[in-house]
């Protein structure tokens, strides 16, 4: 049996993520507790603690009524499962909707959790909220292009960067954010000629998730990427193995042992 040997050995920072851009492509996915986060440590640069934990883990049918106190939770988990990615707390709906919940929310997520960032989603029309986290010492990642907290107020999920004038609009945003001091921004959901723009038109990295391959990084998340989650597949996801499966076809092994008298054989009694 081979000895598995993680790829990545130093500890990722702001620093280190930020000098990638244009250099490395920046691995991303989501985790939500030290099981998982464990088996990530040492094989992606960044884990996004993601308020998709919702719909993943806690059947709802979007992210909207995450909590600060489960972002916490989960982000504590993570921290104690990995080590050397750069771990982001994903800032759940209504919890930074004026720069005093935001700050507050904020001071929180840094005091509570050992995060070394926190993501919001919004472009230009949330700068200002952007800029006030960064003038008080917390990192911050960006959201833009399709924004899953705005679900309801967007109707529905719709793909961004379709038109010139959305293009433009996008690069506003992310230029937007780029000055309130963002250290990188996700780009989810655009067309890709949308994503390259934004990406030549900032200094910092950009990280794709549904946006094609020409940001500096990618995200998914983790549950769709194995295949674990079968509710839906977005187009963007590719399934890196059938993890439900996997998981089946154990548990009807187990389940046939066990009816059978077959398990614990002797080799597993003490």
């Amino acid at each position: 049996m081979s000895i598995h040997t993680p790829k990545i050995e130093k500890k990722a920072t702001l620093t280190t993520i930020a000098k990638m851009k244009g250099v490395e492509p920046i691995t991303m996915v989501t985790a939500y507790d030290a099981l998982f986060a464990q088996l990530f440590d040492g094989e992606v640069d960044m884990i996004l603690v993601g308020d998709s934990l919702n719909m993943s883990f806690f059947g709802k049918e979007d992210t909207l009524s995450a909590t600060m106190d489960q972002m916490i939770y989960h982000t504590q988990a993570v921290c104690n499962g990995a080590k050397l990615p750069l771990i982001v707390l994903d800032m759940p709906f209504g919890s930074y909707s004026t720069v005093d919940d935001a700050i507050h929310n904020a001071t929180r997520a840094y005091q509570e959790t050992n995060a070394q960032a926190i993501k919001i989603e919004g472009g230009k029309e949330r700068a200002h909220i952007v800029k006030a986290l960064t003038q008080n010492s917390i990192a911050v990642l960006g959201h833009i292009g399709l924004m899953p907290q705005f679900l309801r107020s967007d109707g529905g999920y719709k793909i961004r960067g379709k038109t010139q004038k959305d293009i433009d609009s996008l690069v506003e945003d992310a230029k937007a954010l780029e000055e309130a001091g963002v250290f990188a921004i996700v780009v989810e959901g655009v067309k890709s000629e949308a994503a390259e723009a934004i990406t030549k038109a900032v200094s910092v990295p950009t990280i794709g998730i549904g946006a094609g391959n020409t940001t500096d990084g990618q995200v998914l998340v983790w549950s769709d990427m194995f295949g674990f989650f079968e509710a839906f597949k977005p187009k963007f996801v590719k399934q890196y193995c059938d993890g439900a499966k996997h998981i089946r076809d154990g548990l009807e092994t187990y389940r046939n042992e066990v009816k059978a008298k077959e398990f614990p054989s002797k080799e597993y009694t003490y």
